[in-house]
């Protein structure tokens, strides 16, 4: 995981040193994503920056990576889980200049056309590939945007692109996020879609019944894949199901590497797992039962509410967002981040994403039918980028620690989204699996964690590292923010003006640091209960009323659900 930034569409009489240096600054402010490592390529038609943390062929592996010929040039922000299959299975040499496993984007690039090459990798990456002999880019990003990337036109035109908006905001009027699961190429100046998988349709799973082996199977595959590293990993453990099930999973490969296929011992054969929470936080207390129980040097640090407060200005310009849940949670996980770093860790497995594929938020309880659940689930996963995805990736990478994320492994996401959604909606009259939200996935690893973890209800990350943490910042927002400024929120904030004196507090401060209506615009707007989608408000006469996203908001399904949030 790093940054990338590229410059495309110079024209002769254009200033390259200028050009040259001006790029070296607008990189250098997403540095805290790739601070191992700095790499520049220019020539007549294309600047690439490169800002790396190294994880895989950390000696060799440094970018922008050229073909032999120099004809090919890339830079990338991700990891390619499937590389040595894919280079197993070229049909024409090429020669490798590193080990890096990005590099088989260049070979690919090569011998096929792009819309059937990135449906070719398992990964999550957002990359610039410059064609120096046809002068043509050729921009994409992983299916569901795990990996940040953002574009915009700078004032002579050039086409500008940047891993995270600061690099791009003040110079590009019309900077916005380029699309998940899409590319763009310069020859034909046109976006093109490539992930479009049969099971966004729910009529192409309707009656399909669900296999909890294959499921099982399929999740332990994502794991061990992306267990690929050359430095040390750890994972992150809320005690929550997901990260638990992560957590799980991990520590049954991590004694071996499995870049020999699982030949040789691990570098780091101990797992090392971490927490954190307000003091006496729930979080704090079940991650502690699930380390026990798998044996993980388990790290779970406590911070006070002071020190988020203290840290919420950096987490927005990190995170890029006035989004009210976004900031809630991402800023403990910011928290956590600059801990795991301090340790000399590198990279980190994480649960984000089995919510959206299982309908795991507590307002999927609410679901009228299983076609209902399912489009909601669609919905989830295409705004995933503009949330965890963004929060996960965004709070991590501030401190330079790679975040991964099985859940969203394109292979497992074939098996766990192909079969009927009413597989997945509770049903607690039937008192079977489906007595409490995510009960398939529940059922698929019996036996694999303590049964207070397994079935352990749907907590919230920031709910979960205490829930005088939303509490506190709530009252702080009432003493900042007056009512008046409240009620005259749409006079100054023309996009998405807030609705809460919370989301005011946080519109605030990322006006501070993105002050333009185009960087307002990248950030998504709506009402929404315990991180629903707008439509799913429907479901619930109540859920209009109540409409916050903290899990708690869902009266009579939450143990701790209050009338007012």
């Amino acid at each position: 995981m790093c940054s990338i930034f590229g410059i495309f569409g110079l024209q002769p009489g254009d200033d390259l040193a200028a050009l040259r240096r001006q790029s070296l600054e607008h990189s250098q402010r997403q540095r805290h994503r790739g601070p191992d490592w700095s790499g520049v390529y220019v020539d007549d038609g294309a600047i690439l920056v490169h800002e790396r943390l190294a994880i895989v062929d950390p000696a060799g592996g440094s970018q922008p990576l050229l073909s032999e010929d120099g004809q090919l040039v890339l830079a990338v922000n991700g990891e390619i889980y499937n590389h040595v299959t894919l280079k197993g299975s070229l049909r024409q040499p090429y020669a490798f200049q590193t080990a890096s496993d990005c590099e088989v984007i260049n070979a690919l690039y090569r011998e096929d056309e792009p819309a059937s090459f990135l449906n070719r990798l398992n990964g999550i990456f957002a990359f610039a590939l410059w064609d120096k002999a046809r002068g043509r880019v050729l921009i994409a990003r992983d299916p569901i945007g795990v990996v940040p990337l953002y574009w915009g036109h700078d004032s002579q035109g050039r086409l500008r692109v940047a891993s995270e908006m600061k690099s791009l905001v003040d110079t590009c009027a019309d900077v916005a996020q380029f699309p998940p699961g899409h590319w763009y190429d310069s020859a034909s100046g046109e976006l093109h879609k490539y992930y479009d998988r049969p099971w966004r349709d729910y009529a192409a799973v309707e009656g399909v019944a669900a296999d909890t082996t294959k499921l099982r199977e399929a999740f332990e595959a994502a794991v061990h894949r992306q267990l690929m590293t050359d430095v040390p990993y750890g994972v992150l453990l809320s005690g929550g199901l997901d990260s638990s099930l992560v957590a799980a999973v991990a520590a049954r490969y991590a004694r071996h590497r499995i870049e020999d296929g699982d030949q040789s011992e691990a570098w780091w054969p101990r797992l090392h797992s971490f927490a954190i929470g307000l003091k006496g936080s729930p979080d704090l207390a079940a991650a502690q039962v699930a380390a026990d129980y798998l044996g993980t040097v388990h790290h779970g640090f406590e911070y006070t509410f002071e020190e988020g407060l203290d840290a919420l200005p950096e987490v927005i310009r990190h995170i890029e967002s006035y989004d009210v849940t976004s900031i809630r949670a991402s800023t403990p996980m910011f928290l956590l981040a600059r801990r795991i770093k301090a340790m000399g860790v590198k990279m980190v497995l994480s649960g984000e994403g089995s919510d959206e594929i299982f309908g795991g938020y507590l307002y999927f309880h609410k679901a009228p039918d299983a076609r209902q659940f399912h489009e909601e689930l669609i919905r989830k996963l295409d705004a995933l980028h503009n949330y965890d995805c963004l929060r996960a990736n965004k709070s991590m990478m501030a401190w330079g620690v790679e975040p991964r994320v099985p859940f969203l492994d394109r292979e497992f996401m074939d098996v766990a989204m192909a079969f009927d959604a009413r597989y997945k909606m509770v049903d607690k009259a039937s008192g079977g699996v489906q007595r409490m939200e995510k009960g398939i996935l529940r059922a698929a690893f019996e036996g694999y964690l303590p049964d207070e973890i397994l079935w352990r209800q749907k907590e919230q990350f920031s709910d979960g590292v205490g829930y005088g943490w939303i509490d506190g910042l709530k009252a702080h927002a009432e003493s900042q923010v007056s009512d008046r400024e409240l009620a005259a929120a749409d006079k100054r904030f023309g996009v998405n003006p807030p609705q809460t004196k919370e989301a005011y507090y946080y519109r605030s401060l990322f006006e501070q640091f993105f002050p333009t209506p185009a960087a307002a615009e990248t950030v998504p707007g709506g009402k929404s209960i315990a991180c629903s989608t707008p439509a799913a408000l429907a479901w619930d006469a109540s859920f209009a009323a109540m409409a916050d996203p903290s899990g708690r908001a869902v009266a009579g399904v939450h143990d701790q659900a209050v009338a007012k949030i």
